[in-house]
């Protein structure tokens, strides 16, 4: 091979060994800000640092399917008809230990946020009416609780976000998109930053 193509392909090949060490320098910062900031490469952030707890970018928000079933007081009701407002919908259960942890912070919040345009839903599943309206009587919950013995709406819903067991609480914007994710107990500060990023249209923690 003669000298000056063997210079020329050295040279080509520092070239790229050069792009590929500044492309690894670049991703890897980028993977550094985004996991310093609490957030992740793919349109979440994570609130307070908490894997569990998650919000998600405009652009990255799955559409929550319709449903509709009939409340512990027997009264119908569609998620369609609560377009244009922010929704809490708490998945839960009486039987269920982290459910009461979390019931004086979603009677609290729903209380503080009855006149801003928030609605807050419960899905009671696998569960008895006596024991669930027990449980709501006990924590002063006033918002409605749909029945779902079966945990049908909780396999409808898991086509946007997985509802593996409660409690699991979604923050769904106005447009029906899934603004924010809590997989486990919530706790007031995390679901009222949840709530306050949804009703302000801001992603991000």
């Amino acid at each position: 091979m003669p000298s000056r193509l063997v210079t020329t392909v050295k040279g080509r090949k520092r070239a790229a060994v050069s792009l590929a060490a500044v492309a690894a320098v670049l991703l890897a910062g980028g993977l550094w800000a985004a996991q310093a900031s609490g957030g992740t490469p793919n349109g979440e952030t994570y609130v307070d640092g908490n894997p569990s707890a998650v919000l998600y970018d405009t652009g990255h928000r799955a559409l929550v399917p319709d449903f509709s079933g009939t409340t512990l007081a027997g009264v119908p009701l569609r998620l369609a008809t609560y377009r244009g407002t922010v929704v809490v919908l708490n998945f839960w259960g009486s039987w269920c230990a982290p459910c009461r942890s979390e019931g004086e912070t979603l009677a609290a919040l729903s209380g503080r946020y009855a006149h801003a345009g928030v609605s807050f839903i419960g899905v009671d599943e696998n569960d008895t009416p006596t024991n669930a309206e027990a449980f709501e009587q006990g924590f002063g919950i006033k918002y409605p609780s749909l029945n779902d013995p079966s945990a049908s709406i909780a396999q409808a819903v898991s086509s946007a976000v997985l509802i593996s067991s409660p409690p699991t609480t979604l923050v769904i914007d106005r447009t029906g998109h899934v603004a924010g994710a809590i997989f486990g107990t919530a706790t007031y500060s995390v679901l009222n930053t949840m709530i306050s990023k949804a009703m302000t249209g801001k992603a991000g923690a």
